[in-house]
């Protein structure tokens, strides 16, 4: 059993102090949504799952999907509980993270119910500024994205890839008034200059997650559902369920690149890998 330490909490059973789960509880690779009832739906996919966990917001299940060992972990909501589920998972053996969320659209033509693929985040959140400059970029393992896209492509679902926009307000952070209408001049016109720069969504995990992973040496991505479009106002929850199918879809995607990577020897997956 782990000892408990200050800088190294473990709970009674010598777990990890909020996942509550040990080495060899979660798959290498490890499907990151923010709701805990979404595990549940994420995990329904698969040919079998297991309850491995449940502890605050923090609920985990591993399980098998076409011969493919994965997992997945709620994180609960915003950018300080993501990062706690990194640092604990990576150090029990997690090396892929994908981030399934739900996020709201900030360009004209995405409805509710596209998938948005993350390629780079805004890092307009507080956590990852306590581990780096903001100079420093948060950006996605192209694996990653190669296997979302491919996996959308695969199930016939809409979907868009660009720059994504993370902060920590759901409310002032992403253009919505506060109570009896608070609001300071610069969040304004926040939702529109992130519309003209070129920012596909907002939501409120994703470049935290990315820059730890950049940090780390890990592979991370994100894929989110959308739910309401800001600047067009549209509002609908649709496609979460599809959702978690396509992030399933991805994740067994690159367990079948790393077997070819290591079958040919290579470190870095490309396109003709695959080519007999």
């Amino acid at each position: 059993m782990a000892k408990k330490t200050a800088k190294h909490p473990v709970n009674k059973q010598g777990k990890k102090y909020h996942i509550a789960c040990e080495k060899g509880d979660l798959a290498k690779y490890l499907i990151l949504p923010g709701d805990p009832e979404r595990v549940e739906k994420i995990s329904s996919n698969w040919d079998k799952s297991k309850r491995i966990a449940k502890n605050r917001e923090f609920i985990s299940d591993t399980g098998e999907y076409k011969k493919t060992k994965l997992s997945c972990t709620s994180t609960g909501i915003g950018s300080p509980s993501i990062g706690i589920v990194v640092e604990e998972a990576a150090r029990i053996g997690v090396d892929t993270f994908l981030r399934a969320g739900s996020t709201g659209a900030l360009q004209k033509g995405i409805k509710p119910g596209d998938m948005i693929i993350t390629m780079a985040g805004v890092r307009d959140e507080g956590l990852s500024k306590n581990y780096v400059k903001e100079i420093y970029p948060a950006f996605a393992h192209y694996e990653v994205v190669l296997a979302l896209i491919e996996a959308c492509e695969k199930l016939n679902v809409n979907y868009h890839v660009g720059t994504t926009a993370s902060t920590d307000s759901f409310y002032i952070g992403e253009g919505r008034p506060g109570f009896k209408g608070y609001n300071q001049s610069y969040n304004s016109n926040v939702l529109e200059d992130f519309e003209k720069a070129g920012v596909l969504n907002i939501e409120m995990e994703s470049a935290a997650l990315l820059t730890l992973a950049g940090l780390y040496g890990l592979r991370a991505g994100s894929i989110c559902v959308v739910f309401d479009n800001l600047i067009t106002n549209e509002f609908k929850k649709i496609g979460e369920k599809k959702m978690g199918l396509v992030a399933t879809e991805a994740i067994h995607i690159l367990d079948q690149w790393d077997k070819e990577k290591k079958k040919k020897n290579k470190k870095y997956f490309y396109p003709s890998l695959n080519k007999k």
